[in-house]
């Protein structure tokens, strides 16, 4: 039996249970999976954001929320790995059931809540696990439910500062549709005074430590109006922000959309999300130009979608649905399909 055989079987046993549940037994399976030898194509250092990455295929936040599967992540081949969404405080996020199936049309539906051990736990996981994690981490952070719009920044300063030793990159996530009043803050004028303030709090971080400020990024969504992004993304940068990961989940609900579970609440993951994903990184990179780096996920599933999504203006890829869906061998697969495309062209 072969690979996508064995992890057809295994699919099959974990889709019989509540997707919560088999995500925790994914989980569980991957921290023990921390001590494997890595799986990998050769290695082909990549520079972006000053950072050394072995291929462009990375792991998006969301999948290791609290930092227990990182170095698992890493083994599987993957070129970087972001953990999160990580809150100031514990939270338990939203209620259950809040993650959802679209197995006609290889998606998810999440409301979630940002769910989170809080950044002190999350950083002593990532601390306690980084001798054992060779690739750069990123960790993403975002508000708690009860903390206001308007004392956002507070929230986020506080996760900067708790993860900042322990993170090879920082991702602001403002455009989460299942925490309250959050996408909110995608602004042009919010989003400009909240990385500004962070930029400052990272740069100060940096002196205290005597080394390179490490790599803000703004995690936006597929949901805005062009006009609205263009002037969002034009303001991050001119306040420091490095860069930008595009996109996050979608309220929308695509017309083909098949399964009986599209009429949930939340955010729409997956194969759907593609076609958004990609105009948004083109627009993204049309607005900015070629300095900030764009970390593109949405959709991605094939060698194909990675050679894309690049070609779209992204300087690296995320998955997440298409693991669930595709299994441990996927970040082998794709880089070596990208691989492949390399030394062909």
């Amino acid at each position: 039996m072969g690979e996508r055989g064995a992890y057809a079987l295994l699919r099959r046993l974990l889709f019989a249970l509540p997707p919560e549940t088999a995500h925790s037994a994914a989980l569980a399976a991957l921290r023990a999976a921390g001590t494997w030898p890595r799986l990998a194509p050769r290695r082909r250092d990549i520079e972006v954001l000053g950072l050394r990455f072995p291929n462009r295929v990375g792991v998006a936040a969301g999948l290791d929320k609290d930092a227990v599967a990182a170095a698992g992540l890493a083994r599987l081949g993957f070129g970087f790995v972001e953990i999160g969404t990580v809150t100031p405080r514990p939270q338990q996020g939203n209620a259950q059931p809040r993650l959802f199936r679209l197995i006609e049309d290889q998606a998810l539906i999440n409301r979630m809540g940002f769910n989170s051990a809080g950044a002190a736990a999350v950083t002593a996981n990532l601390g306690r696990a980084r001798n054992r994690i060779d690739v750069p981490v990123g960790v993403n952070i975002g508000k708690n439910r009860t903390t206001p719009v308007d004392d956002a920044t507070r929230d986020y300063a506080a996760c900067l500062a708790a993860v900042y030793d322990v993170a090879d990159y920082i991702t602001v996530n403002l455009s989460s549709p299942n925490t309250p009043g959050l996408r909110d803050l995608q602004s042009a004028t919010r989003a400009h005074a909240l990385v500004a303030a962070l930029v400052d709090a990272r740069d100060r971080l940096a002196s205290d430590r005597g080394g390179a400020a490490k790599p803000i990024l703004v995690k936006l969504g597929p949901d805005l109006a062009a006009v609205d992004l263009d002037e969002t993304a034009q303001a991050v940068v001119a306040a420091g922000a490095d860069g930008f990961v595009a996109v996050n989940t979608t309220v929308a609900r695509p017309a083909a959309l098949r399964s009986p579970s599209a009429t949930q609440t939340g955010g729409l993951s997956g194969l759907p999300l593609r076609p958004m994903a990609r105009d948004t990184v083109r627009r993204l990179r049309a607005s900015v130009g070629p300095a900030p780096a764009i970390i593109g996920v949405g959709g991605v599933a094939t060698g194909a979608d990675v050679a894309a999504m690049l070609a779209s203006g992204a300087d690296l890829v995320q998955v997440y649905t298409a693991f669930v869906y595709a299994g441990p061998a996927l970040a082998w697969r794709l880089t070596r399909a990208r691989a492949r495309r390399e030394s062909d062209a």
